[in-house]
């Protein structure tokens, strides 16, 4: 039976052959820049822009990958900004910051100690805003678990299941997917079974109310 034969008969089952992707690294952490303390491991974060962590991701599209940059509010689980690029520059998640701070200014910002956090322009952009630079330890990627964890959300729920054309069809899908999906109709156990835009609504009603 020849190749293309058995890819038939396994379409006809339903089956898709397991494929081996080379890893694309993302963190380069070998670099000259500042190094900032972990000031949210074992915190207690108890309200909204009081911690937000960032990461990076690549996105595999028809030829070649692209990357994502994210920002999320570690308290609402609530998605703060992103971008997609073509290359892993520093422009790359100055821009997802830029667009977070637009939405709410948190206390702490924390990342890993990749290059594009260490940056001057995104070190001094934090700094500007009165936040507060936390990264985790070298080598301990559990340290960002928050971020971690929304990137694998993004990546099971929205990209692996896609299998985006190009650059500009990824932009679209992952856009609608984090303002639409994430934010109005992906419930949280964390959350109690609420969205990020729910869980925030309700507690700034109930801070309302306390007030009364």
């Amino acid at each position: 039976m020849n190749r293309k034969r058995v890819a038939q008969t396994m379409a006809e089952l339903g089956l898709q052959a397991k494929v081996n992707r080379k890893r694309i690294l993302t963190t380069n952490s070998r670099h000259s820049g500042p190094r900032f303390p972990n000031l949210v491991l074992d915190r207690q974060v108890q309200r909204p822009d009081e911690a937000g962590v960032a990461d990076i991701t690549y996105v595999v599209l028809g030829r070649g990958f692209v990357y994502l940059a994210e920002v999320m509010d570690i308290f609402t689980r609530a998605e703060r900004g992103w971008q997609l690029s073509r290359g892993l520059d520093q422009g790359l998640a100055l821009t997802a910051l830029q667009r977070a701070i637009q939405l709410g200014r948190p206390e702490i910002h924390h990342s890993d100690q990749g290059v594009q956090y260490a940056a001057q322009d995104y070190v001094r952009r934090l700094q500007e805003q009165g936040v507060q630079v936390s990264m985790s330890r070298r080598g301990a990627a559990w340290q960002n678990g928050y971020a971690e964890r929304l990137m694998r959300t993004i990546k099971e729920e929205e990209v692996n299941p896609s299998g985006y054309r190009d650059y500009s069809d990824a932009y679209q899908q992952i856009g609608l997917f984090l303002t639409d999906v994430y934010a109005h109709k992906r419930i949280h156990s964390e959350l109690g079974y609420l969205t990020p835009a729910e869980f925030q609504t309700e507690w700034i009603q109930g801070q309302d109310r306390s007030k009364v």
